[in-house]
């Protein structure tokens, strides 16, 4: 519904603000620009707005804004113009050029399809086949997706029309690292392979036992054995230190049957 609406051009500051409060549930626009800038142009000379206080400025404004419909920082910018040039004007409507698209809707259509049929290849792949299948298989569909770069083609398979058509997702690859073989050591004859165990003493009387530590060669059966009160690093080390000084050959392996030793 459009309504035309005149006001006295005598309204003072005080009348606008009782406009504004009597108005707060309406919703007002200007229909034509060039009237409305005309408009709020005369307003602001006919009350000499660079006279006002700074409270009558803010209610012509919050008035000029209620009837033209334009947003405060609009109304702001209209009447800095007001007051340097002097002028509001309306300013024309620039249509900026378009550059031409080289590749059309089809050719991202006929890309995806290509795409699925080859399960997606690289760019340079890809635009190999695009330049066979004009020049080998004389498909003039092709002609000028034949001259598509590899970076243009990476592009458009990023476009949402392509991605429409032929979406792609890799599932993740699970990769097995074995941090560790575990197994029983394969001496071949040769000295140098030990098999640790661990045994707890036991506790009595309120007295924790000691863990009696048994390293037996594989081979020559060079048995060395080592006690600690408890399994940490803290005592284990010069334990296990003492105990590979004892061994008369180079170490060439470890096993501890999979237990917590």
């Amino acid at each position: 519904m459009q309504i035309r609406m005149e006001y006295p051009a005598q309204w003072d500051t005080e009348q606008m603000r009782k406009f504004l409060e009597g108005s707060a549930e309406l919703e007002l626009e200007g229909q034509n620009r060039a009237a409305m800038y005309a408009w709020i142009r005369g307003t602001l000379i006919h009350h000499e707005y660079a006279l006002q206080s700074r409270r009558e400025k803010g209610v012509m404004r919050a008035f000029l804004s209620k009837v033209s419909g334009r947003s405060l920082p609009q109304i702001t910018r209209l009447i800095r113009h007001y007051r340097h040039p002097g002028e509001i004007l309306s300013r024309p409507v620039v249509v900026r050029r378009k550059l031409a698209r080289k590749y059309t809707p089809e050719d991202i259509t006929r890309l995806a399809r290509v795409d699925q049929a080859h399960q997606r290849l690289s760019g340079p792949a890809t635009r190999r086949i695009l330049q066979r299948e004009f020049q080998h298989f004389g498909k003039p569909e092709f002609e000028r997706r034949s001259h598509l770069s590899s970076s243009h083609l990476y592009h458009l398979r990023s476009r949402a029309a392509y991605l429409r058509q032929a979406a792609h997702g890799e599932f993740t690859k699970p990769i097995q690292i074995s941090l560790g073989e575990r197994g029983r050591p394969e001496p071949g004859e040769r000295p140098g392979f030990l098999r640790v165990d661990t045994v707890h003493q036991g506790d009595g009387e309120g007295v924790n036992g000691v863990y009696h530590i048994n390293a037996v060669d594989a081979v020559t059966q060079w048995e060395v054995v080592g006690c600690t009160a408890q399994i940490s690093e803290a005592y284990l080390v010069p334990v296990l230190e003492a105990m590979l000084h004892q061994c008369p050959f180079r170490l060439l392996g470890f096993h501890s049957d999979n237990g917590s030793a």
